[in-house]
C-alpha cells in the first residue's frame, strides 16, 4: 500500500530529475486508493479523533497537490519529447517509464505534429504534399546505420531505444526481427 510519503518522494524525484522517473504501473491506481482512504477518514465528525481528522484533512489536501504537480511535471517532459521526436524522428529515453496513458498521449502528440507538419508543407507548397507516413516503433536489437528511402542516413539504433520512422522502412524491420511497433 502507498503512503503519503511514497507519493512526496516520487514528485520530489520527478521534481529534480530532467528525465521521466520510472513508477511502478499500478501507481495512480494506489494513490486513488490512498485518496479514497483519506477522504472517509477525513469525512467522519467524531469529535474524539478531531486532532486526527484535522491531521489527515491536511495530508488529503497536499497529497493531492503532490499527485498534481508530478503529473503536471510528467507531462511537461513528454511535450519535451514529443518536440525531440518530431525533430529528429527518435525518441531514445524515457518511454519506458511512461504509464500507459503517457505512451498514448505521446503517440496522439506525434500524430497532431505529423497533421501539422502535413498541413504547413500543403500551404507552403500552394497544394497538397505527400508526406511520408510514420511509425513509432522500438528496437529489439541493435541496427548499424543504413540509408533511408531518399538516401539519407539513419541511426545507428540501440536495442531498447524508439523512434518515430517511416512505415515502409519499420515494415522491413520488423520482419527482419530488428524491430517492433509500440503498443498502444
Amino acid at each position: 500500500m502507498i503512503t503519503y510519503n511514497d507519493i512526496y518522494e516520487a514528485a520530489r524525484k520527478e521534481r529534480y530529475s530532467t528525465q521521466l522517473q520510472p513508477i511502478s504501473k499500478n501507481f495512480v491506481e494506489e494513490v486513488a486508493n490512498y485518496l479514497r482512504e483519506k477522504r472517509e477518514i477525513a469525512a467522519k465528525q467524531d469529535d474524539d479523533f478531531s486532532d486526527v481528522i484535522m491531521k489527515t484533512k491536511k495530508q488529503l489536501e497536499n497529497a493531492r497537490t503532490l499527485f498534481k504537480e508530478l503529473m503536471l511535471r510528467r507531462r511537461k517532459k513528454i511535450l519535451d519529447l514529443v518536440l525531440i521526436a518530431a525533430e529528429t524522428g527518435i525518441s531514445k529515453q524515457d518511454f519506458e517509464n511512461m504509464f500507459n496513458f503517457e505512451k498514448d498521449l505521446f503517440e496522439e502528440l506525434m500524430k497532431c505534429i505529423d497533421f501539422s507538419d502535413k498541413r504547413v508543407g500543403e500551404i507552403l507548397s500552394g497544394g497538397k504534399q505527400e508526406v511520408t507516413k510514420n511509425e513509432l516503433v522500438v528496437f529489439i536489437d541493435n541496427v548499424e546505420e543504413f540509408m533511408d528511402l531518399e538516401g539519407g542516413k539513419m541511426g545507428p539504433f540501440e536495442k531498447g531505444q524508439v523512434a518515430n520512422i517511416p512505415k515502409e522502412i519499420s515494415k522491413i524491420l520488423i520482419s527482419d526481427n530488428k524491430a517492433e511497433i509500440v503498443e498502444k
